[in-house]
């Protein structure tokens, strides 16, 4: 046996998980054999305070279930003894031991592509042939064994027109598996049927696409000149991107059926429209959702003076669309709406270097934003990081933004994701924010092949 990273067992085998369990079990260590055809997990039961050792294999979908365990001892040494003929026995007979029963088909290999040369998307491309992705690949592959394809087509929107929007699914589940919830695989509408110790939602997923012309192309987004121009754009250009698809699925009326009914409801937003524009325009998703704009400026003695203003619309040439998303009639049906800038491929390839995956040859750098802890600051704190360190940390829920509706029929509680940034609107149009001690709001990584001596 060899000892892993809890990191390294979660991206393995965390989707196996049941919520419940942590209320009766704690896992304390982690190992793998024979190039990780079984791990093992050393577990304590919190009421009788008693260590047991639990042996994990790849069931016929190669997904990693539970095969067998240990007796329950009083400490954790004398469980990883008994693991010793427990772990022959189950190499010995390894595959008669996997098959759980409840497979249907086969394991289907998600990049092996599906789709002609010229639909392939060229962020498929890179990230199924290039080492410096390599650890968002070996990642992503255990993860899919998970995500059951309910739509039917997942591996053809995956691998080409998709692609952007299926890779902000994955992350939707992998933090929502990481938060501890359960995601119930039997329903397609809406993407997310979740279910943990704080409660039950619903989660629908959308993206800003690209907006294209008649003839199909893509229409480049505006430039800024200065910083007035990247103001109107920030607060007129961007939130007219997010009108269309949050209002598209308002209209869908996610609230009237029977699986979602009672239960908080959350739109999940990413935007994909031009290259690096989440870095533009998180600060606008805010500004569309609240209906306000607000105006800064320091006095005398420094203070930090936000000054609220209630806008009614947002105006982008001949397009205008009414602003303020949570005050539309329906809109008290959406709990939250859901947002991460730092949900995106090189997310994926940063956290499958953390857990040990791909080339060990790939080096990064991650360069980015965080809030300013200063109540007075008015910008905020630049940092940089070397993902390949050894004390580099990152969860999936790093950086996710949580905008509460002030007008909710089903509130959202805090509590069920504790270790994201919740945002919420006060009477006077100050926006309150309750932020975990680490929240970058923006970054960018930067890959780099070291080819040594």
């Amino acid at each position: 046996m060899e000892k892993i990273t809890k990191v390294r067992f979660e991206a393995l085998a965390g989707f196996c998980r049941r919520p419940e369990t942590s209320l009766y079990s704690e896992e304390v260590q982690w190992f793998q054999a024979r190039n990780e055809d079984v791990l093992i997990v050393v577990i304590k039961d919190l009421i009788d305070q008693e260590f047991s050792a639990m042996l994990l294999a790849r069931d016929l979908k190669l997904r990693y279930r539970w095969i067998n365990m240990t007796a329950f001892f009083e400490v954790p040494e004398e469980a990883l003894t008994a693991t010793g003929p427990v772990l022959e026995s189950a190499l010995l007979n390894l595959d008669n031991q996997r098959e759980q029963g409840d497979e249907k088909g086969k394991p289907v290999d998600f990049f092996n592509p599906v789709v002609t040369l010229e639909k392939l998307h060229p962020h498929f491309s890179l990230l199924n042939s290039s080492e410096g992705y390599s650890p968002a690949k070996e990642l992503i592959i255990p993860m899919m064994r998970w995500y059951e394809d309910v739509d039917g087509n997942f591996i053809e929107q995956f691998q080409s027109n998709g692609f952007d929007a299926r890779m902000w699914e994955l992350y939707l589940f992998a933090m929502l598996v990481e938060t501890g919830y359960s995601v119930d695989k039997d329903s397609a509408i809406p993407d997310f049927n979740a279910k943990g110790l704080f409660g039950e939602l619903c989660i629908e997923a959308t993206t800003v696409n690209p907006t294209r012309d008649r003839s199909g192309l893509i229409v480049p987004p505006p430039e800024a000149n200065n910083d007035n121009d990247m103001l109107e754009i920030i607060r007129q250009y961007f939130p007219i991107k997010f009108a269309g698809p949050l209002t598209a699925k308002l209209n869908k009326r996610y609230w009237e059926r029977e699986n979602v009914k009672g239960r908080p409801l959350a739109l999940a937003i990413q935007d994909f429209h031009a290259p690096m524009s989440m870095t533009h325009s998180r600060t606008s998703l805010p500004i569309y959702l609240y209906g306000y704009i607000h105006d800064w400026e320091h006095a005398q003695d420094g203070t930090l003076i936000i000054k609220p203003r209630k806008i009614d619309s947002h105006q982008w040439g001949a397009k205008s669309i009414e602003s303020g998303f949570f005050r539309f009639e329906g809109a008290e049906n959406i709990s939250a709406i859901f947002g991460n800038t730092s949900a995106t491929i090189s997310k994926f390839n940063r956290m499958g270097m953390v857990a040990g995956f791909g080339s060990k040859r790939v080096r990064m750098i991650r360069k980015g934003w965080i809030p300013d802890t200063n109540p007075n600051a008015s910008v905020p704190k630049s940092f940089t990081s070397e993902v390949h360190s050894p004390g580099y940390r990152e969860s999936w829920i790093e950086g996710l933004d949580i905008y509460h509706n002030p007008h909710a029929l089903h509130p959202l509680p805090v509590e069920m994701f504790p270790n994201a940034a919740h945002h919420f609107l006060e009477d006077d149009g100050q926006l309150r924010s309750i932020l975990p001690d680490w929240h970058p709001i923006s970054s960018e990584t930067y890959i780099y092949i070291d080819q040594g001596d």
